[in-house]
C-alpha cells in the first residue's frame, strides 16, 4: 500500500530540494563581477533545462535500474523513458512505500544541482555552449553512474519484471555510508570543478586582480535558499516521515549553524573581523560535510562535524593561491573538502544508536577502522573518477568548440558577448543626463534637446555605489 504521508513528504522534499538550485544561482551570482552575474546565474538554472531531460530518458535508469554489469556501475534501461515507472513502488523500510515517480523526482533534483555546483570554479571565463555540452556530458558518463553507485540500494525498487533491482557497488558491497550524497553530489562536483579549473586555467590577471563580489547581499540570500533547501535534501532522504527525517533534519541545522561560528571565528582570530560572506560560506560547508553524516551520527557528532567544517573549509579555500589553481567561487574549498570532511567523519563518530538502517559503529564508538577505511575508499572512487572524465571532457570541448572565452571578452565582461544582455543599466547609471547627482529625480523634469536636463548634470561617480563605478 502507498503511504500517503510519506509521498507527501517526499513530493514536498523535492520541491524543496528544486529550490536549492536557484538558491544557489544566488549565492554564485553575488560572488562574480556586476558584469558576469547573468552568466553565471544562466550557468545554474541551465541546469534545470539539461538534466530533467537526460533524466526522463535514461538518466533515472541509469541509476536506478537493475544493474547491467553485475559489478555495481551502472544501471541498464529497463526504465528509459519512464517505462515500467508508472504502478512501481519504493520501498525505503518496511511499510513505508511511494510511488516511484515520487522517487524519480526526488532523485531528479539531486541531479540537477550536482552539475550547477561545479559552475562555480570556472565562473567568468566558460563559454555558455560549451558549458550546456559538459554538463549533459558529464552527467551522462559520471553523475548518473556514481548515482548507482551510492545511492541504489539492492531491493530499493521495483524493476520493470517487479522483482528487486541489483545495486550499485558502494552501497551494496562496500556498504560505505552516505545517507543524501557527501561522494555523489559534493565530492564527486568538487573533484570536477577542480579538472575544470586547471584545464580552463586562470582568469586574466589572477590572483594580482580577482574583481570583488558585485553583491553581497545576494550571497547571504542564496545561501538562506540553500539551507531552507537542504532541509529536504537531508531529511527527505529518509524517505518517509520517520525519526530518521527527524534526526537528520535536527543534525543538518546543529552542523550548519556551529559550521557559521566556527568560520567567523577564523575570520575574527585572522582579520579582526567576521565578514558576511564568511558567515554564509560557513553556512554552505556545515551543510555539505553534514549531508551524508546526518543520520549516521547523534547530535554531538554532528555539531562536532560541523565544527570541523567550518574551521577547515575557512582554512582550505586559501589553498588555490598556494598551489596556483583559479577556482573562482571556492567549489573546491568547500565542496570537495566539506564532502570529504563529512564522509570521513563518520567513520569516527557514526554510531548504530541512530537506529538508521544499515548504520555502523566508528571509531569512537568501538566500532574500530573498518567503517574509516570504507569511507576513505568510497571518497576516493568518486573523486579521481569524477576528476578525470572531467579533465577529459574539458581538454576534448577546449580542442573541438572551444570552452574558454576569448580573452578581450573576459576583460569585457561576458553577459554582453554570451548572453547579448546585462545584469545592470551600467552605462545609463554613468551617461543618462536625465538622471540626478542625489535624491528623487524632480517631478515632470524632461532632457532638453541639448541634454542639459533642466541644469541637472551627469551622475558623479564618485556617488554611485561601488558595483555600478
Amino acid at each position: 500500500m502507498i503511504n500517503t504521508g510519506d509521498t507527501a513528504w517526499v513530493l514536498a522534499s523535492s520541491a524543496l530540494v528544486m529550490l536549492m538550485t536557484p538558491g544557489l544561482a544566488f549565492f554564485y551570482g553575488g560572488m562574480v563581477g556586476a558584469r558576469s552575474v547573468l552568466n553565471m546565474l544562466m550557468m545554474v538554472f541551465a541546469c534545470l533545462a539539461v538534466v530533467p531531460v537526460l533524466w526522463l530518458l535514461y538518466g533515472y535508469s541509469v541509476a536506478f535500474g537493475s544493474d547491467a554489469t553485475e559489478l555495481g556501475l551502472f544501471g541498464g534501461l529497463e526504465h528509459a523513458g519512464m517505462r515500467a515507472v508508472i504502478g512501481a513502488t519504493v520501498t525505503s523500510a518496511p511499510g513505508h512505500t511511494i510511488p516511484m515517480f515520487a522517487y524519480v523526482m526526488f532523485q531528479l533534483m539531486f541531479a540537477v544541482v550536482t552539475p550547477a555546483l561545479i559552475a562555480g570554479a570556472i565562473a567568468a571565463r566558460a563559454r555558455f555552449g560549451a558549458w550546456m555540452v559538459f554538463v549533459a556530458l558529464w552527467s551522462t558518463l559520471v553523475y548518473f553512474p556514481v548515482a548507482h553507485w551510492v545511492f541504489d540500494f539492492s531491493g530499493y525498487a521495483s524493476s520493470v519484471s517487479g522483482g528487486p533491482a541489483d545495486g550499485g557497488w558502494i552501497a551494496n558491497v562496500l556498504k560505505a555510508e552516505d545517507f543524501a550524497g557527501g561522494t555523489a553530489v559534493h565530492i564527486n562536483a568538487g573533484a570536477a570543478a577542480l579538472a575544470l579549473a586547471l584545464v580552463l586555467g586562470r582568469r586574466e590577471g589572477w590572483p594580482r586582480s580577482a574583481p570583488r563580489p558585485h553583491h553581497v547581499p545576494f550571497i547571504l540570500l542564496g545561501a538562506s535558499l540553500l539551507w531552507f533547501g537542504w532541509y529536504g535534501f537531508n531529511a527527505g532522504s529518509a524517505l518517509a516521515a520517520t525519526d530518521t527525517a527527524g534526526l537528520a533534519f535536527t543534525n543538518t541545522t546543529g552542523a550548519t549553524a556551529v559550521a557559521v561560528l566556527g568560520w567567523m571565528a577564523i575570520e575574527w582570530l585572522r582579520d579582526g573581523q567576521p565578514t558576511t560572506f564568511g558567515a554564509a560560506s560557513g553556512a554552505v560547508a556545515g551543510l555539505v560535510a553534514v549531508t551524508p553524516a546526518c543520520a549516521y551520527v547523534n547530535t554531538v557528532g554532528a555539531l562536532c562535524i560541523g565544527l570541523a567544517a567550518g574551521v577547515v573549509c575557512a582554512w582550505a579555500v586559501g589553498w588555490k593561491y598556494r598551489l596556483g589553481f583559479d577556482d573562482s567561487l571556492d567549489v573546491v574549498g568547500v565542496h570537495l573538502v566539506g564532502g570529504l570532511i563529512g564522509v570521513l567523519l563518520i567513520g569516527l563518530f557514526g554510531t548504530s544508536s541512530t537506529g538508521t538502517t544499515g548504520a555502523a559503529d566508528g571509531l569512537l564508538y568501538g566500532g574500530g577502522l573498518d567503517l574509516l577505511g570504507r569511507q576513505a575508499l568510497a571518497a576516493g572512487a568518486v573523486g579521481v573518477y569524477s576528476f578525470l572524465v572531467a579533465g577529459f571532457l574539458g581538454v576534448v570541448i577546449s580542442a573541438t568548440i572551444g570552452f574558454r572565452v576569448r580573452r578581450d571578452e573576459e576583460l569585457a565582461g561576458i553577459d554582453e558577448n554570451e548572453h547579448a544582455e546585462t545584469a545592470y543599466d551600467l552605462a545609463g547609471l554613468l551617461s543618462d543626463p536625465s538622471r540626478p547627482r542625489s535624491g528623487p529625480p524632480p517631478a515632470g523634469r524632461h532632457a532638453s534637446p541639448d541634454g542639459s536636463s533642466n541644469g541637472v548634470g551627469r551622475p558623479d561617480p564618485a556617488a554611485l555605489p561601488p558595483w555600478a563605478q
